[in-house]
C-alpha cells in the first residue's frame, strides 16, 4: 500500500473547467460526469483553480448576502432555476473556484497525498504533468479508502478466533 503514487490510484478522465465558464456550465458539466469538482483551467490547459461543491455552496450564500430581500409577494427564483436567455449576468467558473490547487505530481506517494488532503481540509488533489501544469489526473479521497480497502484484501486475513487455553477445564 505505502509503494503506490498518485499515478497508481488517480482517475485518468479528468473534467476540466475553462475559467470563463458560465458557472450554471460548470455545474451541468459536473452533475453529467457524475463528480463533485474538477480543475480550472486557463486557455493554455494550466489548472489555475479548483470548483467544488463547497463552491457551489459559497455562490448561493454570496447570493444571498448581495440580493435585495424578497417579499412573499415576489417570484422566488434562482438563476439556476432559468431556463434559455436571460439579461442577468453570468457569474464566471473563475469567480468561485478556490484559487491555489493542491497540485501534485504522478510519482507523489500515497502517504503524502493524504497527508497533503489532511492539512488542507480538501477531498482531491490535482495531478499534473511537472512542466506545462496541465491536469493528467485526480486524486479523491475515495481514490485513497479504495486503495486501502484493496490491500487489505489482498492480504492474507489472520485468523481472529480466540484460542483455547492450554489445559482449560470444560
Amino acid at each position: 500500500l505505502m509503494a503506490l503514487c498518485a499515478a497508481d490510484i488517480m482517475s485518468s478522465h479528468v473534467v476540466m473547467i475553462p475559467r470563463e465558464m458560465s458557472l450554471q456550465g460548470a455545474a451541468r458539466m459536473l452533475a453529467r460526469a457524475g463528480v463533485t469538482g474538477a480543475p480550472v483551467v486557463d486557455s493554455n490547459g494550466r489548472c489555475i483553480g479548483v470548483l467544488s461543491a463547497t463552491d457551489f455552496m459559497h455562490s448561493v450564500e454570496t447570493e444571498r448576502r448581495t440580493s435585495p430581500t424578497k417579499t412573499s409577494r415576489d417570484a422566488i427564483c434562482s438563476a439556476w432555476q432559468l431556463t434559455g436567455n436571460t439579461d442577468q449576468p453570468t457569474c464566471r467558473a473563475e469567480d468561485f473556484m478556490t484559487w491555489d490547487p493542491v497540485l501534485v505530481t504522478a510519482d507523489t506517494r500515497i502517504s503524502e497525498l493524504a497527508h497533503m488532503m489532511m492539512d488542507a481540509h480538501i477531498h482531491r488533489l490535482i495531478v499534473v504533468d511537472g512542466a506545462s501544469q496541465r491536469p493528467i489526473g485526480i486524486v479523491s479521497s475515495m481514490d485513497i479508502l479504495a486503495a486501502v480497502a484493496r490491500a487489505a484484501t489482498q492480504q492474507p486475513q489472520e485468523d481472529h478466533r480466540p484460542h483455547a487455553m492450554a489445559g482449560a477445564s470444560r
